[in-house]
């Protein structure tokens, strides 16, 4: 069987300190399965690279990952390099340059893992967020005049295409239907934004009628953040624009427990490019060098990827792992409430694995 091969970067902050502890494991998880085959590459693509050589990934890097199976990404952000740098040289770059269009954020509350939210369980918080990836709000378009002048005029405009809204709402549509809840969420903010998103309440409704089995309702955003604190158990579900699925994953990665167990996938749905796999935490600069970021999330997206590549049992090893170490809250980082080292984690993770 040929190995996958997967291109490592682990970028900038803890993602340096992450992603190596998420390879470890998944190197364990290949030593004890027979038909699990892993190549890692690693690159030193990220802020370090762009204060040396001016640019965060090198002339001709989308075609060379473009010969991957996977990325394994940690993070962009430096506060040496501005952020819009860090992020359109790096991620976006790639996330666009392959047309990774579909965001998927997955927020559930992980055995011994307790949400701020009073009284709400496992069963009550267990979600998808699907987040359009390629336009919209990031679509980069836009410009400024009249810089540093009084009558100086910044535009960002938000793109959104038909093909794109499409293609998102199908995404999510099959997902749904996936699921044993079979439930579909729309957020919008269309009474605001009559154009765009009116375009996103329509082509919602329309290919809904593809799928009778799957049902679904509509939200503002605004609206949405009250339900997701107060009715958390009415969801399953979200489909929502780049800009607001971004705001809303991290406040679901919150309810959920932390930022730092919080995972990402970056879907080429169609394969013929490379998905990356990103845990959201960012760079988290006030943690770097202490050895105490939470490596969940970077675990979390291992397991994520391998779905992805066809490795579902190993996937599945590699959670039901990741919940033994929480449920005994014996080994736990301290954005969960313990102690734990990040290698702590990660060594109590592959003793779960390995036992």
């Amino acid at each position: 069987m040929n190995p996958c091969r997967i291109a490592v970067i682990p970028g900038d902050g803890i993602g340096a300190e992450v992603i190596p502890e998420g390879v470890r494991v998944l190197e364990a998880l290949a030593h004890r399965t027979a038909a699990l085959h892993l190549e890692f590459q690693y690159f030193d693509w990220g802020s370090e690279r762009y204060l040396a050589h001016g640019q965060m990934m090198p002339d001709g890097g989308l075609e060379t990952l473009g010969e991957f199976d996977a990325i394994y990404f940690g993070s962009a952000g430096d506060p040496r390099v501005p952020d819009h740098i860090t992020l359109w040289e790096l991620r976006l770059k790639i996330c666009q340059g392959f047309e990774q269009y579909a965001n998927v954020r997955p927020a559930r509350l992980l055995r011994g893992v307790r949400s701020p939210l009073a009284g709400v369980g496992p069963a009550d918080l267990d979600w998808v967020i699907v987040r359009e990836n390629s336009e919209g709000e990031y679509a980069g378009v836009g410009g400024r005049i009249h810089q540093n002048y009084p009558e100086e005029v910044a535009l960002d405009v938000s793109v959104f295409t038909r093909a794109g809204v499409e293609r998102i709402h199908r995404f999510a549509f099959e997902l749904a239907r996936s699921r044993p809840r079979r439930l579909l969420t729309l957020v919008t903010k269309s009474n605001a934004q009559r154009h765009g998103m009116v375009m996103w309440d329509q082509m919602f409704e329309e290919i809904a009628a593809d799928y009778p089995d799957v049902t679904t309702d509509r939200i503002l955003v605004d609206a949405m953040t009250t339900r997701m604190v107060l009715q958390p158990q009415s969801l399953d579900v979200v489909v929502a624009s780049n800009l607001h699925a971004d705001i809303l994953s991290d406040l679901a990665a919150a309810l959920s427990g932390s930022l730092g167990i919080a995972a990402t996938a970056n879907l080429r749905p169609e394969r013929d490019y490379p998905s990356m796999f990103e845990p959201i935490h960012g760079s988290a600069f006030d943690l770097v060098g202490k050895g105490i970021a939470n490596p969940i999330g970077a675990l979390w997206t291992a397991s994520m990827m391998l779905d992805h590549l066809g490795a579902r049992v190993a996937s599945t090893q590699l959670m039901a792992a990741i919940e033994k170490v929480t449920s005994t809250g014996r080994v736990m980082p301290a954005d969960l409430g313990g102690h734990a080292t990040t290698r702590a984690v990660t060594d109590a993770v592959i003793d779960a694995i390995e036992t």
